[in-house]
């Protein structure tokens, strides 16, 4: 925020897909009214908490986004942390479409039968792809046969998937974090979201009477306290439940982006600078 007001010329596009969601202010840190006003945001509370939003649909907003951007004279800065939306926008990745009846069926399989025949199953149809995952890795199993089978082409042909890391165009910055001061961040981030209302908002959204979509309802935070506003846990152990799943996250993000050597890391006292830097080349660049 403080490097796009500085520049007067950004545009930051919310790589976060929980962002999407109307409703879910609170527990996904969506940029208030306030931060919308000072600096332009796109992707943000497109959709309600019912409905499913897709890695396809994401890399379709994000890229109109960054047009409208580019058309207005702006720069577009990607802020966030959900690494597969990350990829698909930077690395334009060509991604199968969804055939959710054979999605469906995968699932009831394994439900029944657990990931390893579904694994091998995967081994015989599309090896390449069976090579890129672990043969515990349900969700990824699942997906690579749904896409193999409805598409009738290899789930691997679609692409190098994730382990390539070929030039984008795109200056990618990280923040690297000491894991103690993360972890007390997040616990601290727990602790202001019930001060600044989230209880209520969980509520209200279980007032609609309508679930959370399978996507939104990954959002960390709004299960464990449902949890709570049913009775069925104490308030203390819906927070300390959520700052467990948070850390559990922040783990995971940070496995997924320390992989690509595209990314210049700086501690978080220097973000802004780095971020000021790439951007003063960017613009030169352009003009040249």
């Amino acid at each position: 925020m403080e490097v796009a007001e500085e520049f007067g010329d950004c545009t930051i596009v919310c790589v976060d897909s929980m962002c999407v969601y109307r409703g879910m202010q609170i527990g996904t840190a969506s940029p208030t009214h306030e931060d919308r006003t000072r600096v332009p945001h796109e992707l943000v509370d497109l959709v309600d908490h019912h409905t499913e939003f897709s890695v396809q649909r994401f890399q379709r907003e994000a890229k109109a986004a960054m047009d409208r951007a580019a058309r207005s004279g702006r720069q577009a800065l990607l802020v966030g942390g959900t690494g597969l939306y990350h990829r698909a926008v930077i690395d334009d990745f060509e991604i199968p479409g969804q055939y959710p009846d054979v999605a469906e069926s995968l699932r009831t399989r394994l439900d029944a039968e657990g990931p390893e025949g579904l694994f091998m199953e995967l081994v015989e149809l599309d090896p390449l792809a069976a090579s890129r995952m672990e043969p515990t890795n349900a969700r990824r199993i699942v997906r690579a046969l749904e896409v193999t089978l409805g598409a009738k082409r290899p789930f691997s042909s679609f692409g190098p998937g994730l382990s390539a890391y070929p030039a984008s165009g795109i200056t990618q910055i990280g923040i690297r974090y000491d894991r103690e001061v993360s972890d007390a961040a997040i616990t601290a981030r727990v602790d202001a979201m019930v001060t600044g209302g989230f209880v209520e908002e969980v509520a209200e959204l279980l007032a609609t009477g309508l679930p959370f979509s399978r996507t939104a309802a990954q959002a960390v935070g709004y299960a464990q306290f449902t949890t709570y506003l049913e009775g069925n846990c104490s308030l203390e152990e819906a927070k300390s439940a959520t700052v467990v799943a948070t850390r559990h996250l922040a783990r995971r993000q940070w496995v997924w982006f320390r992989r690509d050597p595209r990314i210049t890391w700086y501690d978080r006292s220097d973000i802004a600078r780095g971020l000021a830097e790439a951007l003063r080349a960017n613009r030169d660049s352009a003009r040249d």
